[in-house]
């Protein structure tokens, strides 16, 4: 994103001081993040994307979302964007999130469905895959 800022900016969007909104969005982004992986970790279940998971994880910050460690991964992505203040950067954030839809969160999902069956497709019906 600093290479794309740096050297194809394309269009400045923010200057000093408004790009400093970012650093909001970087650590709210990060704070989900955290918070998340911290559930997965309270209940013991894997972290790791291409392994079996353990446990359907369905409370706190995943009864708002079922992918809030990308979704805050996003929000940071999004916040360095702004913190950098053109507009290149942003072509990651919009690659980030769709690699994380299509890639990651595709196969988590058919994962889940094989391992948890009926209790993972209720909490498909009841909870948006990002927010």
């Amino acid at each position: 994103m600093s290479v794309l800022d740096s050297y194809f900016p394309i269009i400045r969007l923010l200057q000093y001081p408004w790009n400093l909104l970012g650093l909001i969005d970087l650590a709210g982004g990060l704070v989900i993040t955290l918070v998340a992986g911290a559930q997965f970790i309270k209940v013991k279940t894997n972290l790791k994307t291409f392994n079996r998971p353990d446990q359907l994880v369905t409370s706190g910050l995943f009864k708002y979302s079922r992918n809030p460690m990308y979704l805050g991964f996003a929000i940071s992505t999004f916040g360095v964007g702004l913190y950098l203040g053109s507009l290149s950067p942003f072509l990651v954030v919009v690659l980030f999130i769709v690699v994380a839809d299509r890639w990651y969160i595709a196969f988590e999902e058919k994962v889940m469905a094989d391992i948890f069956g009926d209790a993972y497709d209720d909490y498909k019906k009841a909870v948006r895959r990002w927010v």
